[in-house]
């Protein structure tokens, strides 16, 4: 572990580092807060159907402006300066959670309303801050510690998904302006973690028409069938067998547990990716990649199917906690992939891409769980989405054997 540590021997990768986790851990903070908030706010005028699909629809305003923009922040973020793009990111990101503040003094549907354009904001931001971040860390160490960064990066980002969500949990006790009030200022710290670090210059694309550059993106992504197949393996399962969305239901209806409850199961996920994160760390994943991607995807479907039918609270906290593990590994065989298989004049528009496929499978699986529950109900939609992640573990490696095949991710120059 010790050795692992080491990467924050840079500087600049230790400034980035902090930055991620004050933005993760805002974000987890601020979904708990908007989820319970808008659920809250939705109860006193409609029934539980109705609330599920306006909480759907909360992931529906985040995912679009991803879906929209998010090429764009790809090409941005592959020919302008990337920390400079990340400080302006967090710059917005702290103007939202400051107007979010001022929602609890609002009338029921006009705070309804402000939420929602609020999320809608964050999601503009996160069109631009994964692509310009994910491309960004590479360069901050040498070749030979990325597998390490990519490790400490997951660390940090699930003990942030612990606390986060534990945190904004109990601080919503004081009200949904504390727990917005608090990311506000983590987004101010983020903003300055960043702006102070010396970051290399980056290499430039030969290709200077916005369209063209693009266009080359996703060629490169349609032709790497690893890339392709990795990616779209994230998508395909977190869009149908996410539970995220559905966790407030479930916490008030369905396991009688409050806003407390709410955060320790937002939490739970978090708990079994974070000791893997760290068994990852200590000894980094390099052989049978493909195989243990799978694996864990199928795993990954079995937990939700536990989760979905589970009435007992301790139960469903196991079932999330072996999601977030097998989840776990998945992401990092997915993040070493895209990050050693893809040349730096092209990371940040495979990271955008990568990241809409990601959004898509969180927040448009979001609105997928709300619009499922609305006609199924909370339970018979993660039930739904546990059996189609375990049927996709076992078709996947029929659609793109080469995932299926893969043994040691190597970078194109090795």
């Amino acid at each position: 572990m010790a050795s692992a540590l080491s990467v924050f021997r840079h500087r600049a990768y230790l400034h980035y580092w902090i930055m991620r986790q004050l933005v993760s851990a805002s974000r987890q903070m601020g979904a708990v807060a908007i989820g319970f908030h808008i659920y809250g706010l939705a109860r006193e005028t409609r029934s539980v159907e109705e609330s599920a699909l306006l909480l759907g629809f909360v992931g529906l305003a985040q995912f679009l402006p991803v879906f929209f923009l998010s090429l764009l922040g790809g090409q941005i973020a592959d020919t302008y300066n990337r920390k400079i793009i990340l400080v302006i990111v967090n710059v917005v990101r702290l103007a939202a959670y400051a107007i979010l503040v001022t929602t609890p003094l609002l009338a029921t549907e006009t705070a309804i309303w402000t939420i929602f354009a609020m999320a809608a904001l964050l999601g503009v931001t996160n069109a631009f801050s994964p692509a310009a971040a994910n491309a960004l860390y590479p360069n901050l160490v040498p070749r030979e510690d990325i597998r390490q960064a990519i490790a400490i990066n997951s660390i940090g980002f699930q003990v942030s998904s612990i606390a986060g969500p534990a945190i904004g949990g109990f601080l919503y006790i004081l009200g949904p302006d504390a727990v917005y009030s608090t990311c506000t200022v983590m987004s101010v710290l983020a903003s300055l973690a960043i702006a102070t670090a010396r970051t290399p210059a980056q290499q430039k694309p030969t290709a200077t028409a916005r369209l063209e550059l693009i266009i080359e993106g996703l060629r490169f992504i349609w032709s790497n069938k690893l890339l392709l197949g990795a990616i779209s393996l994230d998508l395909v399962v977190v869009l149908f067998a996410g539970a995220t969305a559905l966790l407030p239901i479930f916490a008030k209806e369905v396991l009688g547990v409050g806003a407390e409850g709410l955060g320790v199961l937002r939490a739970a996920p978090a708990v079994g990716a974070a000791l893997v994160a760290v068994t990852l760390a200590y000894k980094p994943l390099t052989r049978k990649s493909g195989a243990w991607m799978l694996w864990s995807i199928g795993v990954y479907g079995a937990a939700t199917l536990v989760f979905g039918l589970s009435t007992l609270f301790w139960v469903s906290l196991i079932a999330l906690a072996v999601s977030g593990a097998a989840d776990m590994i998945s992401v990092y065989v997915r993040q070493s992939i895209v990050q050693l298989t893809t040349p730096d004049t092209m990371r940040g528009r495979v990271s955008s891409v990568s990241f809409i496929f990601v959004s898509a499978s969180n927040e448009l699986g979001e609105f997928e769980s709300g619009v499922a529950a609305r006609f199924l109900g909370p339970v018979g939609a993660v039930v739904l989405g546990g059996a189609m992640a375990v049927f996709t573990a076992a078709i996947w490696p029929k659609v793109f054997p080469a995932l299926a095949r893969v043994d040691e991710i190597k970078r194109p120059d090795d």
